[in-house]
């Protein structure tokens, strides 16, 4: 990890593409503006952050904007690791694919798309992952409902049609 100092300088090269810096129990994080989010990615590899070793999705709920992409890079002749965030909000939760630049973002952005519904524009196969593709919500939003419906495998669909007052 960069120390809070070197930090302070990487933010410093990305110019204002880079908002906030925040380091924390050893680790550096730079918050960007989300539409220059190839732009720092592409900065940062010509640093030597050249492995992008993942993206997640996050839900800052009650604040906005509320839901984040947090990107991990990592330096692997150094052994240093960076990471970049950014926040967009529920009403506009778009930001750019990172995928044809670094193909292994792909199922993770796709991860994120189906559990918190942050589109990804520009995404070669932008479609749901883990859910099924009639599925209505974003299950890892911290205001979707907990419990609800059960779910019915098919091996006894027959068994809950046939006893609709207990599931066994």
């Amino acid at each position: 990890m960069p120390d809070a100092t070197g930090l302070e300088l990487l933010a410093a090269e990305l110019g204002d593409a880079a908002r906030e810096t925040v380091y924390f129990r050893g680790q550096a994080t730079i918050e960007i503006d989300p539409a220059r989010v190839r732009e720092v990615l592409s900065a940062l590899r010509g640093k030597g952050y050249s492995f992008l070793a993942s993206v997640h999705g996050v839900d800052y709920y009650p604040e906005e904007p509320r839901l984040g992409v947090l990107y991990e890079l990592l330096d692997m002749a150094r052994v240093d690791r960076v990471k970049v965030r950014l926040r967009v909000t529920v009403q506009a939760p778009e930001v750019d694919s990172v995928t044809p630049e670094w193909p292994t973002a792909d199922h993770q952005e796709r991860e994120i798309y189906d559990m918190f519904g942050v589109v990804f524009r520009g995404h070669p196969d932008l479609r749901r992952i883990l859910m099924p593709e009639d599925y209505e919500g974003h299950p890892q939003r911290r205001d979707f409902p907990v419990g609800g419906e059960p779910v019915i495998f098919t091996r006894d669909e027959r068994r809950w049609l046939e006893e609709p007052s207990e599931p066994a």
